[in-house]
């Protein structure tokens, strides 16, 4: 047991000498990208968003440089019924759910790699029967042929990093770790913003779908009233089938809404984590929907610290950084200290008495001398996956300041033409209102009649989509600049 001891203590001290020597980690130490040298986000600067008064989603909005983007973002449209929604998706949606078990993978992965920093300590115990040849001599002291043997022992191995291969390895799979968490806040992001864009759209089919029922009584009301004329001898029979052509026509408008509006729905259960089989009582109105005044305008060195994708992408630009090292480092030597005792005895009363014990310690060095060109290949393409690493960075951070950048121009010019679109669903109206009387009296033309009610309808369901584009901007700019998560405590301490 003594021996056992002495050879334990032998190896750790000489384990501890050379985790006291300093090793080089070979490789490029990685460097976080610069921020981008902008200052903006458009060539023309943004003066905001202007509002269309006594009008569903007319509220004026000007962006505020720097304001803080809060983690539940979608709390500033005033909807409790989204506000559920969204949060029954952010609980039960199987692609988030699915996204978190990848982080829990690939941390645990992470724990499981730092252990090759430490020693490696296994034990054994043999226990066998054996009987000897009787032509040759007996191998126990008691010169029996037959007898058992039990050995224990306690095997020690201990790789020191000289050259940084378990640094550089642990390194990548820590940037591994962190793109994986990123690409999971990515997934919420996108999850909480496609539920708001779809009860916004969901919002909009069932105004289309109202707006276009209205049209059609509309129209049915007149039908009845040429009829009338026409068995009055003041219409004729061709007023009759254009009135009854204007009421196919727009008849046959409203079951492609309606399909949409089933598939919608069908949409937000499943990205509720639903069936569309299972009835819910999601239903949105537009005018229920409250525009925020204020939007955050982030800076542009802001925003590379902000968006997930950015930062997977910097992230996995780490790893490739640090696979560089691999590579390298797999060219150069490697040292291995192992270390064995243990006990031998013919009966268990005998392990660990005096003369019974072995030990037994040594180091191997091993070198790769000639592999074909295998390693310095590899080291080739890990530099190559660098670059190829570092334009992808490249393209996420020119795709994401496009996304700010399109949806403030979005933002600015969808305000606008709301207001433009409001203007023409009122003069629509009253040339309506007054082409239908002018016709009841006899003072106007049935030809003016249709084309007043084909532009109402043309001028009301773009109204309504100008209604839903201005939601739509606002959803899609909170998610361009990052969605605030970290503001979310279960996001941010992960």
């Amino acid at each position: 047991m003594r021996l056992i001891l002495k050879s334990l203590v032998l190896t750790a001290s000489l384990i501890l000498a050379f985790l006291a020597v300093p090793g080089c980690a070979v490789g490029p130490n990685f460097k976080r990208p610069a921020s981008p040298p902008v200052d903006s986000y458009t060539s023309a600067p943004i003066k905001g968003a202007p509002g269309t008064p006594n009008v569903a989603a007319g509220e004026p909005q000007r962006f505020v440089a720097g304001l803080e983007i809060p983690g539940q973002w979608w709390v500033l449209f005033h909807s409790e019924p989204l506000n559920e929604l969204i949060q029954r998706s952010l609980t039960n949606n199987p692609d988030l759910k699915a996204a978190q078990a990848a982080l829990l993978v690939a941390r645990e992965n992470l724990r499981a790699q730092r252990g090759a920093y430490y020693p490696h300590v296994d034990g054994s115990f043999a226990a066998s029967r054996q009987r000897q040849s009787g032509f040759l001599a007996p191998t126990p002291n008691a010169n029996v042929f037959e007898y058992n043997l039990f050995t224990p022992q306690v095997s020690v191995s201990y790789v020191p990093d000289v050259f940084g291969l378990n640094r550089r390895t642990v390194e990548s799979s820590r940037a591994q770790e962190q793109s994986t968490r990123f690409q999971m806040i990515a997934t919420y992001l996108t999850l909480s913003a496609n539920v708001v864009v779809a009860a916004i759209q969901e919002a909009s089919l069932r105004a289309q779908i109202e707006t276009t029922r209205q049209i059609i009584d509309l129209n049915s009301n007149m039908l009845g009233i040429v009829h009338y004329q026409y068995s009055k001898g003041h219409a004729s029979g061709l007023d009759i089938a254009a009135q009854e052509s204007q009421l196919a026509q727009v008849n046959a408008t409203l079951p492609p809404l309606l399909k949409q509006l089933a598939q919608q729905h069908d949409l937000l259960a499943v990205l509720a984590g639903d069936f569309p089989s299972e009835q819910t009582n999601d239903i949105f109105d537009l005018s229920q929907l409250k525009l925020p005044g204020e939007l955050p305008m982030s800076l542009p060195s802001k925003l590379v610290e902000q968006r997930p994708d950015i930062l997977q992408a910097e992230q996995n630009l780490h790893a490739a950084s640090a696979q560089v090292g691999i590579a390298i480092a797999n060219r150069f030597p490697n040292i291995t200290l192992t270390a064995n005792a243990g006990s031998t005895a013919l009966s268990l009363d005998k392990l660990f008495t005096s003369g019974s014990g072995f030990w037994g310690a040594g180091g191997t060095l091993a070198m790769p001398i000639f592999e074909g060109g295998t390693l310095l290949h590899q080291e080739r393409a890990a530099k190559a996956a660098y670059v190829q690493a570092a334009q992808q960075y490249r393209s996420t951070v020119l795709t994401a300041f496009q996304n700010v950048a399109d949806t403030l121009n979005a933002l600015e010019q969808d305000a606008s033409a709301l207001t433009t679109a409001a203007a023409a669903d009122a003069a629509a109206k009253v040339t309506l209102d007054l082409s239908r009387e002018q016709w009841k009296v006899g003072y106007g033309g049935y030809l003016a009649l249709l084309n007043a009610e084909q532009t109402y309808q043309q001028a009301h369901l773009n109204l309504v989509q100008a209604q839903t584009s201005r939601f739509a901007d606002t959803a899609a700019l909170f998610q361009a600049l990052g969605g605030g998560w970290w503001n979310q405590e279960e996001l941010k301490g992960k």
